[in-house]
């Protein structure tokens, strides 16, 4: 038995699949990024679903592909957390782009790949490898254009009182604004980067009004300058997206990308199906 997980920091796909791609289970998990969960942490979410705990034992590959894995340090970490709980299965740990690249780009392909989800990155794919200009220092700092970014500004635009009045009670209708309940959500819980993407959904269900179309344009630019752009050939390949943000916002990324001259190609909410096919077809 195959097992294939697709991980952000707000939740995690899994599938498990036989040697013929015949689907056996699926289930979700909270997210496992190893750069914001400790090892108990990573055990006490395997350990809340009945299939993955049955399937310790018998599941013979683990190929997770997950947010926080970029480096060789998290890899090792997390590959050793799997190894102890799945005894008998080999382990493949890579970061989550090489999914949204197997499920989006075909076969010898080259492409530029891009998540924009709870957070965001983006990778050149040679048609073999991944090549990134850009390494990504997190939610704090980086992931433009990416849920938690947006859910940050919505939250600083309702508190500067800059959010016009009827979406700001349309806001406090959906949103705890008590600020200790904010604070502690974001300094004392874990992953304040997936309770930030939280907000995100507002943005999306009013995309259609000026006050979030204007912060909406401004991540897009962003992302495409800082982050698309930096490719010499940007131009020539095709930029295909997974995650929600890229999704449900898939008509703004076209117009961002029209401005700029570029090709917008596949946009997935979730890769998780393309890798079912990935893996049966590369066994």
């Amino acid at each position: 038995m195959k097992l294939i997980v697709d991980s952000g920091s707000t939740k995690a796909d899994w599938i498990a699949i036989d040697d013929e791609g015949k689907i056996l289970f699926t289930t979700q998990t909270l997210g496992l990024n190893p750069e914001i969960l400790e090892g108990d942490q990573i055990i006490a979410r395997l350990d809340d679903r009945f299939d993955i705990q049955q399937s310790k034992k018998t599941a013979t590959h683990l190929f997770f592909y997950g947010a926080g894995c970029g480096t060789d340090r998290m890899k090792i970490n997390l590959t050793t957390v799997f190894q102890d709980y799945f005894p008998n299965a080999k382990i493949v740990v890579e970061e989550d782009t090489y999914a949204a690249v197997y499920a989006t780009t075909p076969k010898d392909q080259k492409a530029i790949v891009c998540i924009l989800g709870t957070g965001s990155n983006c990778s050149y794919f040679d048609g073999t490898q991944l090549h990134q200009k850009v390494q990504s220092l997190g939610y704090i700092v980086m992931d433009d254009s990416s849920g938690n970014v947006y859910g940050k500004e919505l939250i600083r635009k309702y508190y500067f009182n800059k959010m016009p009045k009827e979406l700001a009670v349309e806001f406090e209708k959906e949103f705890s604004v008590d600020p200790d309940f904010i604070k502690n959500k974001l300094y004392k819980e874990d992953n304040p980067n997936a309770y930030l993407a939280t907000f995100a959904k507002f943005l999306i269900q009013h995309k259609e009004t000026e006050f979030c179309q204007k912060i909406i344009r401004k991540g897009m630019k962003s992302f495409v300058k800082n982050y698309v752009m930096q490719y010499d050939n940007c131009k020539e390949v095709p930029v295909h997206f997974v995650g929600s943000i890229a999704y449900y916002l898939k008509d703004e990324l076209q117009h961002a990308f029209d401005k700029y001259n570029l090709q917008l190609g596949n946009v997935l909410r979730r890769p998780i199906d393309g890798l079912i096919s990935y893996h049966v077809a590369n066994k």
